[in-house]
């Protein structure tokens, strides 16, 4: 159970009032850790005829083969009905499947039994996306597909344009605290400091809040794999000391040696905190391996897959093993403490920053331009 706190700290849905359930697929198979391989999947799908169709596309109530939708968002796939559907496959995007697993999607509304254009809408180079975990929050630059934790963008609007923030909330820490924080600043003291039950500690002691902001950028810089690739404490990193064999199917982890094991396949220095890192329970590790090793069901188009171990998995391993090392070094422990002259929700009642407009907790209005909605007809917002 989430630990509970009596300090009148605000909440995380308060400080950023719009959020968003994350997508549901309603089927596995239109994502992947391998691009080449949905692409595959979807010339399966539009080659086979009647009933094979049907039973490749695994329909559901939300969607079947003559399910009319519209495209995604900024996107160019076809809107005429999958029973007619033909042509290439859309270019699969970069998501995050899993807590710290970028995979691949293809972007099709037809393929996605809830794919919320309105998170779609808002996603560029310049938007955060924040993810409630059991443990807190993940960001990531990446549309997020992880369930159940509802998702907040840092912003409302495409271009950064338009903090998710509490309206007056950045004025009220600039008076507190001095100087007016950025955004980006708040989300990485709310990256840093919040809670399990999703309670954060605001403060406006200016010392504090520095040091929060600086482990913040941290552990956004980390999660969201911007910039020059970090290392380990010392320069280290971790190598492949033995040839990963062509399809690896075990994983073990050598807590003496340090190493871990894909098969015959041997991967060191890989710290313990990087293999004990978890996120709801489960290793982070096992579950990236599982989603690459572990066999579809035959016949069906997730059993489409590389016939062997691409080295693009091995590399990604690496950086992710870096990756969960430094973030078990600086990630928040479980149990935050209060903070030296904190900012309580009663203050910020008191200054008229909560409770949040009603319009704060919608979507805004987004349409930069004209999308397209079912069989080609020009869609209304």
């Amino acid at each position: 159970m989430p630990s509970v706190t009596h300090d009148d700290a605000p909440l995380l849905a308060d400080l950023m009032p719009w959020s968003v359930a994350p997508p549901r697929l309603g089927r596995g198979w239109p994502a992947g850790p391998d691009p080449a391989s949905l692409k595959a999947r979807w010339d399966a799908l539009v080659k086979a005829e009647g009933p094979d169709r049907e039973t490749l596309f695994e329909p559901s109530r939300s969607r079947t083969l003559t399910t009319a939708v519209g495209q995604l968002p900024g996107r160019t796939g076809g809107t005429e009905k999958l029973v007619r559907a033909s042509g290439p496959c859309p270019q699969p995007v970069r998501v995050l499947h899993a807590p710290f697993d970028e995979q691949w999607l293809i972007p099709d509304q037809r393929l996605i039994d809830a794919p919320r254009p309105e998170l779609w809408r808002v996603a560029d180079e310049r938007q955060v996306f924040v993810v409630e975990v059991p443990e807190g929050l993940l960001a990531t630059s990446l549309l997020p597909l992880l369930r159940p934790g509802r998702v907040h963008p840092l912003f409302r609007r495409p271009g950064g344009r338009e903090p998710n923030l509490a309206p007056g909330l950045l004025e009220h820490l600039g008076t507190r605290l001095g100087s007016a924080p950025t955004p980006l600043d708040v989300l990485a003291w709310i990256t840093a400091t919040t809670r399990p039950d999703l309670t954060v500690p605001l403060t406006g002691d200016a010392g504090t809040w520095a040091r929060g902001v600086e482990r913040g950028h941290r552990l956004l810089w980390l999660m969201r794999r911007d910039g020059e690739r970090p290392k380990l404490p010392g320069g280290r990193r971790p190598y492949v000391r033995a040839p990963l064999p062509s399809r690896p199917l075990t994983l073990h982890y050598d807590r003496d040696e340090e190493a871990l094991l894909l098969g015959e396949g041997r991967v060191s220095p890989v710290p313990p905190e990087a293999w004990d890192f978890e996120v709801g329970g489960v290793r982070v590790l096992e579950q990236w391996f599982a989603a690459r090793a572990t066999d579809a069901e035959p016949g069906t188009l997730a059993a489409i897959r590389p016939a062997t171990w691409p080295q693009a998995w091995t590399s990604e391993l690496l950086e992710l093993i870096t990756i969960l090392a430094l973030l078990a070094e600086a990630r928040p422990p479980q149990e935050r403490g209060t903070v030296s002259d904190p900012i309580t929700a009663a203050e910020l009642t008191s200054a008229g920053v909560l409770p949040v407009p009603a319009t704060a907790r919608r979507p805004a209005s987004v349409l930069d331009g004209p999308e397209e909605g079912p069989e080609g007809q020009l869609a209304l917002l």
